[in-house]
Parts: C-alpha cells; structure tokens; sequence
C-alpha cells in the first residue's frame, strides 16, 4: 500500500513539473495584436490580428472576480469597453499592459457610493522572483483586479500590443 501511494505521490509530481514546463503554442512570427477580449467568466484572454483569433490565454483575475469594478479595493476586474493606455517593463510584476479603468461612467458610480474608483488595472505577469509558479498561478483568482498571465505570456502580448489597442472585458 505504501509502495502505491508513493507511486501516485511521484506521478503527480512528474505529472505537475511537465505541466508547468511544457511550451505553450507561440504567436506567429511579426503578429500585431490589435484587439483583445477577456472572458472573465471563462479566464480566458483572446488576443485577435486584424479581426482574426490568433492565440487565447488563460488567465487569472480579482479575488472576487465576478461582477463589474465599482471602487478601489474591491478586488473585482473591472467590465467593459477600455484601451492599453501604458507599458511597464519593469513592474512590480515581471511586465505590464496598463488598461484604461477608470473611465469617466466607473468614477462617477464610484463616487456616488462614496469611494475612489481605484486605478492601476494591469495585464501582468508573475510577481517578480515568483516567475518560478509559472503555470500554476492560474489555478486561484489572486490579483487585486488584474489580468494575469505567466511571464512569457505577458512578455508576449507586451511585444505585439501597440498603447491604444482597444480591450473589451466582458463578465
């Protein structure tokens, strides 16, 4: 019995390490993303080319990922209609894709409920000196509001996504 469940132990952990470490398909060689979907009920983020899906990433979102951002700390990825309004290399999380949120409608109910709307919504990778999780970071919701792929992933989108490139993230 010991010897089975020692078996089992040891297939998982093969099975997990050749999960994380098996390459994803690339985007074709001079790809210019130029508009992007993320369905947040599917974790899923597709990337298009000229009005062709080119490659779809699973992502990770908000701890409370459903329903639109209404304020700062909520946890929540927001929903809607935005633009890749920023590029950072040097993120607290390995690269980012800043997103428009807040737009001028998501301030106005924020401030009705009497909070800020908060800001800094990004399509990041892995926080730096954990980009060893890799794949798994997308096995929970753990940003604060973001989008979140593995670095190379990240490291994909930065170099085929111009600032300006439209977002729409549905629910």
């Amino acid at each position: 019995m010991k010897k089975a469940i020692l078996f089992i132990f040891l297939l998982t952990i093969v099975g997990a390490i050749i999960y994380n470490l098996y390459p994803e398909k690339k985007l074709p060689a001079n790809t210019k993303i130029d508009y992007i979907i993320v369905k947040k009920s599917d974790r899923r983020l597709l990337a298009y080319s000229k009005f062709k899906l080119v490659k779809t990433y699973q992502i990770s979102l908000g701890d409370s990922p459903v329903g639109h951002k209404e304020y700062e700390g909520d946890e929540k990825t927001p929903e809607g209609i935005y633009i890749i309004n920023a590029k950072n290399p040097h993120s607290g999380y390995h690269k980012n894709l800043g997103v428009s949120y807040p737009n001028s409608k998501d301030v106005a109910y924020a401030k009705l409920l009497g909070r800020p709307a908060g800001g800094d919504i990004k399509i990041h990778g892995i926080r730096n000196k954990f980009g060893f999780i890799g794949k798994f970071q997308r096995f929970s919701d753990w940003t604060n509001g973001c989008m979140a792929l593995t670095n190379s992933e990240v490291d994909e989108l930065y170099t085929t996504v111009k600032i300006g490139t439209k977002i729409e993230i549905r629910p």
